[in-house]
């Protein structure tokens, strides 16, 4: 086999395997989209008449040819920070613009962005279960008395699917892309054997038909939009796995595959509705003749699985990112692969997502009812990514700004039209993702602001580390220097460790070698090998006192004892072995009070989100047998 032969076999699978994982969302958004928009519950019911297939048609065309390829693929791809994607890149990207951008306006694009991010967790919720539940409702199709075992058969699923998370996709994403990809090819024939029977439906690709609809049919085409937003669903994911498979692959994807066949089954089913108006019910399904329905549900259920575990998958990388920059709690984060990167599973927010997207299945009980809430979450999201992406756009890279004004403009006039129109649902459901996300942006904005007050009185505690190692040596005869090596978990270069504050005033020892570890979390997905450590003997060479300086990027984990094994590697003479260390860690009770910097009921919601915190043994991934935890009170 010839080298390009070779490069392309390798893009190939790459392209095949981004298929698994990045398009399910999206990719499963034609089995209720138009179903959704006919729903006769709806609160403004659309008629099928030609002139709405024929508008719903193009509108749906427009808006992912405008929001997904074009915003998405063409720009907002670009935006990455060093290869990674997601709101989380984004809001790092601003964070790095603290020389040319104001404080107070860095905080605000921060807050549009953690928005964002807490709105991206309310779509992840709602999909697994709209998704396997529209899937399921395909049982129907087949035989009407099956309604009553769609919900229990949904459940049923989105547990095991669930419970399946520890295990990590690694071991069963080697099937995801070829499933998917026998699913887009299923899709794309599906599509084309509507359109055969009604090939004029192809006039729908013209924006007239669109423009006409939304602006000459009165309310009807304004309200559509609730539906129309459907068909872009899980359009970040295009974004926030692009560290996983690189633009290229998810781009040729797109281009090649995905996009065609979902507009070619959305135009199918615009066919089937003009030749057979009573197959609003359910069009996707319709398509395919009465003997196909089994495998075809099969099928179905199979891709809203891949659709679920891709969105899980990103939450659980999400909430790892958003832990690293410091707007969640260090959670426990196990790593389920070890020759595949980013492949996360973060047990306490899977299982608030197992309870959240239960509660969504027993409380709406079907896909038409929880779309009502779906638009909502979208909307929301694209439109922080939009307001970032311009941002970074004139301030990185130097645009024009009538250029960037009048791009931001013309996307935002467009996605601020579909997220008014999803208003329009308040009542009927679209409330709950912008509860949710207000609840999480609440809670991530108190996390960061907490710490920082609990920090601050820390630093009181502890003292400066200057003067600490200032007395040390001034009452080196007074402190019992022990055997062995300790690592002191520190903050900052400026703060002593307060566990080895506490060691030497009511202990009055110290291990003969003393290394201060400080792990810095910096605003990128990765640190460069060679950049990954400074070593400071903090003034004196013969004091046993070392302090070690590390940087980690959001995307990465931490792991000291690997860390320190490296240490010879980074210029400390005297090779360490990480086995022999005893770690010292320090834990605080807090007692929130009436000081300023924060209210008091912010201060009670920070004490309960550090309860979802993992244990600096689990952050660390520190041996608890030599790890020793020295506590103290705090007041905040």
């Amino acid at each position: 086999m010839t080298g390009s032969a070779r490069k392309n076999l390798g893009r190939a699978a790459i392209t095949v395997a981004a298929l698994g994982v990045v398009f399910g969302d999206i990719g499963t958004s034609p089995i209720y989209t138009l179903q959704t928009a006919f729903n006769p519950d709806d609160p403004h019911p659309i008629q099928a008449t030609a002139e709405t297939v024929f508008g719903l048609a193009s509108l749906i065309f427009w808006a992912v040819t405008l929001i997904a390829t074009v915003k998405y693929v063409g720009l907002v791809m670009s935006a990455d920070d060093d290869g990674e994607g997601g709101i989380m890149a984004l809001i790092s990207q601003v964070r790095k613009m603290a020389s040319r951008v104001s404080t107070r306006r860095r905080f605000l694009l921060a807050a549009v962005g953690v928005f964002g991010a807490g709105l991206f967790f309310g779509d992840s919720m709602v999909t697994p279960a709209i998704s396997v539940l529209s899937a399921v409702e395909g049982t129907e199709t087949i035989q009407s008395s099956l309604h009553t075992y769609v919900v229990p058969i949904t459940v049923t699923i989105i547990v095991v699917l669930f419970m399946l998370q520890r295990l990590g996709s690694g071991s069963v994403g080697r099937v995801f892309g070829p499933v998917m990809l026998v699913w887009f090819v299923t899709v794309a024939a599906l599509g084309i054997r509507g359109i055969a029977m009604h090939p004029a439906v192809l006039e729908a690709l013209s924006p007239s038909y669109a423009f006409d609809f939304l602006f000459h049919s009165g309310t009807t085409g304004f309200f559509s939009l609730t539906a129309v937003v459907l068909s872009f669903t899980g359009v970040e994911a295009l974004y926030a796995d692009m560290g996983h498979f690189g633009r290229p692959a998810i781009a040729r994807a797109w281009l090649l595959l995905v996009f065609p066949a979902c507009i070619l089954c959305y135009l199918g089913q615009g066919a089937l509705i003009l030749e057979t108006p009573g197959a609003i019910s359910a069009p996707f399904f319709r398509l395919m003749p009465h003997a196909g329905l089994i495998p075809l549900v099969i099928l179905a259920t199979l891709a809203t699985v891949i659709a679920s575990q891709s969105v899980i998958s990103g939450t659980f990388s999400i909430a790892h990112q958003a832990s690293q920059l410091g707007y969640l709690p260090r959670l426990r984060v196990v790593h389920t692969s070890e020759s595949t990167y980013g492949q996360v599973y973060v047990p306490v927010i899977n299982w608030l997502l197992l309870i959240a997207v239960l509660t969504l299945v027993l409380a709406f009980r079907s896909s038409a009812k929880l779309a009502f809430a779906y638009g909502t979450a979208v909307t929301g999201t694209v439109i922080c990514t939009t307001v970032l992406f311009f941002f970074i756009a004139r301030h990185r890279w130097k645009r024009p700004l009538w250029q960037v004004g009048a791009a931001a403009a013309f996307f935002l006039v467009i996605e601020l039209a579909f997220f008014g129109a999803n208003l329009s649902k308040i009542a009927h459901g679209a409330w709950l993702p912008i509860f949710i996300g207000l609840a999480l942006f609440t809670v991530m904005v108190t996390w960061s602001r907490g710490q920082e007050l609990v920090t601050a009185q820390r630093k009181r505690l502890a003292g400066d580390l200057p003067n600490l190692i200032d007395e040390l040596r001034a009452n080196e005869k007074s402190v019992v220097r022990t055997t062995g090596t300790g690592v002191f978990m520190g903050r900052n270069k400026d703060t002593a460790p307060l566990a080895m504050r506490l060691c030497v005033e009511h202990l009055q020892s110290l291990p003969e070698q003393a290394i201060i570890l400080w792990i810095q979390d910096v605003p990128a997905p990765r640190v460069r090998a060679e950049e990954r450590m400074h070593i400071d003997e903090l003034g004196y060479a013969d004091d046993g006192v070392l302090f070690v300086h590390a940087k980690y990027g959001y995307a990465e984990a931490h792991n000291v004892p690997a860390l320190l094994g490296a240490l010879g590697e980074a210029g400390v003479e005297k090779p360490l072995d990480p086995s022999g260390c005893t770690f010292f860690i320090s834990t605080v009770e807090l007692t929130p009070t009436n000081r300023p910097g924060m209210r008091r009921w912010r201060k009670h919601l920070f004490l309960a989100t550090a309860l979802i915190a993992a244990s600096p043994e689990d952050a660390f991934h520190l041996p608890r047998t030599r790890t020793i935890t020295v506590g103290a009170e705090i007041e905040f």
